[in-house]
């Protein structure tokens, strides 16, 4: 191993699985929850504690709610200057954590706060890091096996890291299911709360949060109802959008409308885009690849529309509309103005 690769490893002085629980004025991201459910299956296996890791300002119901879903510890730094975040503070806390307390895996959920710092982490503590994963399982050897879309999405490649340790992978949003709370654990002193050491302060920080705006584009991740328009729309959003408003539902896409620039990539479905799970999942004008059913295919109900019979999204369909979406969306709009939902679905 040369000077460039870091110092040499012993994974054996590195123990336990981490979970970054990001919270954002007092709101957690949903995937944070997603990430603890599954790596406490990791956690099973390796035989490691699974711990919690949140940063921020005013935690405590934060960490008593890590430990409701699972966390045998949590570990919280909790000071003004991480509010609202920025990137270096929430880095060289994290790195300064990382470093002290040797985690064997660290996952962070694949947001734009998550992506945004985890290289601050893994380049100075010369960790692994593996991003946009949207498998993740261990071997015997305690081995993290992160899989993620390769190739444009054509294949899943599993990306070993054996040599570096923490093994950190950042994980899609939407692709596992978050286990509810248990309020016993809370009462029955189940998990550990520790407050850490915060090594930062304000002087520390080369950068300063002048203004905030929040934009329009709704994350699609956390949608109950979408609407989805494939290369089938031919740029004329307008059927889905009224489709999409009647039932309260957000507005998504496949890559190839992505592609064509119909819509923004923020709302693109598939290996390449987000991973989403709603109650309700209508695809009009989408031809149903692979890449994109592997994005949408835990919805709870499918509704396809297309023109083409042998469209292989209909293979994927709890209801199928062999039809014209022109013709279809504007008559499912019209029978929506009389009739519940549930009952135009059936």
């Amino acid at each position: 191993m040369t000077d460039d690769d870091g110092p040499a490893i012993d994974p054996d002085e590195y123990e336990d699985v981490w979970v970054f629980v990001e919270e954002h004025d007092g709101d957690v991201m949903p995937v944070s929850w997603e990430l603890l459910a599954e790596a406490k299956a990791l956690a099973e296996t390796t035989g490691d504690d699974l711990v919690a890791l949140t940063i921020g300002e005013d935690l405590d119901d934060v960490a008593e709610e890590a430990i409701a879903r699972g966390a045998d510890r949590v570990l919280v730094a909790d000071d003004p200057v991480f509010e609202p975040y920025r990137a270096d503070p929430y880095g060289e806390q994290f790195r300064a954590m990382v470093e002290d307390r040797k985690p064997s895996i660290v996952l962070i959920g694949g947001t734009h706060t998550g992506r945004d710092f985890a290289g601050r982490v893994a380049v100075p503590a010369h960790a692994g890091l593996t991003a946009d994963v949207t498998e993740i399982d261990v071997d015997d050897e305690g081995v993290l096996q992160a899989r993620r879309p390769a190739f444009g999405g054509d294949i899943l490649a599993t990306i070993l890291c054996e040599e570096h340790r923490p093994q950190m992978a950042t994980i899609r949003p939407g692709v596992f299911e978050a286990a509810e709370p248990d309020p016993d654990r809370i009462d029955s002193d189940a998990g550990e709360i520790v407050d850490v050491e915060v090594v930062v302060d304000e002087d520390d920080a080369v950068s300063e949060v002048l203004e905030r705006e929040v934009g329009e584009t709704a994350d699609i991740t956390e949608a109950d109802r979408i609407v989805a328009v494939g290369h089938g729309v031919e740029g004329d959003l307008g059927p889905a959008r009224e489709l999409a408003e009647a039932i309260d539902a957000e507005l998504a896409a496949s890559r190839a409308a992505v592609d064509e620039g119909w819509i923004d990539g923020a709302r693109q479905v598939g290996q390449t885009g987000k991973t989403v799970r709603p109650e309700l999942y209508v695809a009009v004008g989408i031809s149903g690849a692979i890449q994109h059913v592997e994005g949408m295919n835990k919805s709870d109900t499918v509704v396809a529309i297309n023109d083409d019979p042998n469209a292989p999204i209909f293979d994927h369909a709890d209801y199928g509309i062999v039809g014209d979406l022109f013709e279809v969306c504007p008559a499912l709009v019209e029978r929506l103005e009389t009739e519940p939902i549930g009952e135009v679905v059936q």
